[in-house]
């Protein structure tokens, strides 16, 4: 091949290159278009898919399948069933199987049988509580239910339940027996140990349960800035005075209110009296030292096990 024409062939290569590329272009254009006019025709979600996709194939990601859920079965606790069948057995007699307790006493028992009571000889209770429940193998638990009479006397009876898979459904399977009522635990060591003098923080404890009880001033101006506490409403005594306070940490018990922030829970032994009489009570609270003074930052229940914050 002659050098001319070796040159006139190297010269035209660049321009039929670069007319493929436009080519390709104009292929992509048009199927782009052509996305897009579809997507118009479907409707405007697959519109909003074929602009943001462009003229590349967009493949559907795989839907996830749902995780499957787990709900771990709750046993229901049937105390409540056993209390209510106790009560109704116990205020019915085999000599009027139709009165209203004797009814439901053999809806709730088919195949107890009523007891037979001689007239005069025994009181019917004046409260019936559960007060222990264990739960059996196959569904069955034990519920010991306890009668309360005038006289100051306890019964224990233990009941006899199966409850359905669903928790919904309840029988008594058999007749109570009365057995011994649970025994008193042995209560842990208070972690009230530091007996707080009369000063700000006992001050401060008494005139806060003098509003909250009694409804005699403002129980916000005691609390901690965020604390939203109401009065017990109606009041529920005329006057509440406080014997002592003990307190889990030393600083509750300095002569001065400490350094702002100071936090310290206290056992407040206190003494409320109305028309009926004197009742001993007693108030677990928290508060905190805040510019000069002790404000209540909460009013607890129960008691904290080994001085644990709660």
């Amino acid at each position: 091949m002659s050098p001319g024409k070796q040159a006139l062939e190297s010269d035209a290569a660049p321009p039929m290159a670069a007319g493929v590329e436009l080519e390709k272009m104009r292929r992509r254009v048009r199927v782009s278009r052509l996305a897009v006019l579809t997507a118009i025709a479907a409707g405007p979600i697959a519109l909003g898919v074929a602009v943001m996709s462009g003229p590349a194939t967009a493949k559907a990601a795989p839907s996830d399948k749902p995780a499957a859920v787990r709900t771990a079965a709750v046993a229901a606790d049937p105390a409540g069933y056993a209390q209510l069948f106790v009560s109704a057995w116990l205020r019915s007699s085999a000599d009027d199987a139709t009165s209203a307790q004797a009814r439901l006493a053999q809806s709730m028992a088919p195949d107890v049988e009523l007891p037979d009571l001689v007239s005069g000889a025994q009181s019917k209770p004046e409260s019936v509580m559960a007060v222990r429940s264990a739960q059996c193998a196959g569904g069955t638990w034990s519920v010991t239910v306890a009668a309360q009479y005038a006289d100051g006397r306890v019964r224990n009876y233990a009941v006899p339940v199966v409850v359905d898979r669903a928790g919904g459904s309840f029988t008594v399977t058999g007749a109570p027996g009365v057995v011994t009522g649970p025994a008193r635990a042995e209560a842990p060591k208070s972690p009230y140990g530091v007996t707080v003098p009369e000063g700000d923080l006992s001050s401060a404890v008494g005139e806060f349960l003098s509003a909250y009880l009694t409804g005699a001033g403002e129980v916000g101006r005691y609390l901690a800035p965020g604390v939203k506490l109401s009065a017990v409403s109606p009041a529920a005594y005329q006057v509440v005075t406080v014997q002592h306070v003990l307190a889990v940490e030393e600083a509750a018990a300095v002569e001065h209110v400490p350094a702002d922030g100071t936090a310290v829970r206290v056992l407040a032994q206190v003494e409320g009296r109305d028309e009926g009489g004197r009742w001993p009570l007693g108030y677990e609270l928290a508060l905190k030292s805040r510019s000069g003074r002790w404000e209540v930052a909460a009013l607890e229940s129960g008691t904290a096990q080994d001085g644990g914050a709660r």
